[in-house]
Order: C-alpha cells, then sequence, then structure tokens
C-alpha cells in the first residue's frame, strides 16, 4: 500500500472489544476502522470470532490482503530498543481454558520517536509511550 508514503501511521480505535487486530491491520493500511471490518468480513474474519486474538493467521491474512508483509514468525520480546520500526505486539498475553489470547498494538518507530498505537476504546490516549507498563510477549515484524 503507498498510502502512508510520507505520513505518519495513525491510530485507529477499535469499534468492537475484540477489534484490536483489525484496528493494527488498519492503522498499518492507512485504513478506517470500518473500511478493514468491511474487507475482513470478505475474507471471512469477524472481530466475534475469538481467534483473531488467539491465532496470528487472521491478521496474516488480512495484512497480505493489504499488500503488507510481515515476518512469517513471532519474535520473544526482549527489549524496546531492539524491536523493528514498526511491528505488531502481542500484549496483556495470557492463557485461558488452555488457549493463548493477546491483544495486538501496533510499535511504531518514525522520525527517531518510539510510540504504541493503541486501538482500545477506552484509553484517555491511543498514542502510549508508557513502555514500562507495556508488557509484550512476542512482535511480528512488519516490512512495509
Amino acid at each position: 500500500m503507498l498510502a502512508l508514503i510520507g505520513k505518519d501511521m495513525e491510530v485507529v480505535v477499535q469499534e468492537e472489544v475484540t477489534g484490536c487486530g483489525i484496528a493494527a491491520s488498519a492503522a498499518l493500511a492507512g485504513l478506517s476502522y470500518a473500511e478493514a471490518k468491511n474487507r475482513a468480513s470478505v475474507l471471512g474474519i469477524h472481530a466475534s470470532d475469538t481467534s483473531l486474538w488467539s491465532d496470528t493467521e487472521y491478521v496474516r491474512t488480512l495484512l497480505r490482503d493489504f499488500g503488507i508483509s510481515v515476518s512469517p514468525k513471532e519474535t520473544p520480546f526482549e527489549s524496546w530498543d531492539q524491536l523493528p520500526d514498526k511491528a505488531l505486539l502481542a500484549i496483556k498475553w495470557r492463557i485461558e481454558q488452555g488457549k493463548p489470547f493477546w491483544h495486538w498494538v501496533l510499535f511504531v518507530r518514525e522520525n527517531g520517536e518510539a510510540k504504541v498505537l493503541d486501538s482500545k476504546k477506552i484509553l484517555k490516549s491511543n498514542v502510549r509511550r508508557d513502555f514500562g507498563r507495556i508488557k509484550p510477549k512476542w512482535y511480528i515484524e512488519v516490512s512495509n
């Protein structure tokens, strides 16, 4: 997608409690939540499906459809300094009934400034710099 060339990344707020993967994908593609949700629906991806935040393939499929390349693997988080300039982060990682769950957020380093774009609707600010409070489990590098 050429939509973001020359523009800073902007947060997309999720419109559904479980829409963090769709919102992170929308932010990467430079789309609104509604546009990304519509495209996801065509692909059979729905925020109501809890697999959206317990399986990486749904977000990978949506990003592929948007022309966005991501790493084929999840890399364990070690430090904020070691993150690539763009990455999907798994935070609030936990096991429920034997299945992993997490909240998707987007890490971005632009113009020497690092920030986390967190789509959660109830936050006072969706652009986060409180890195000590955010506990990523792993990340997926975004190539473009």
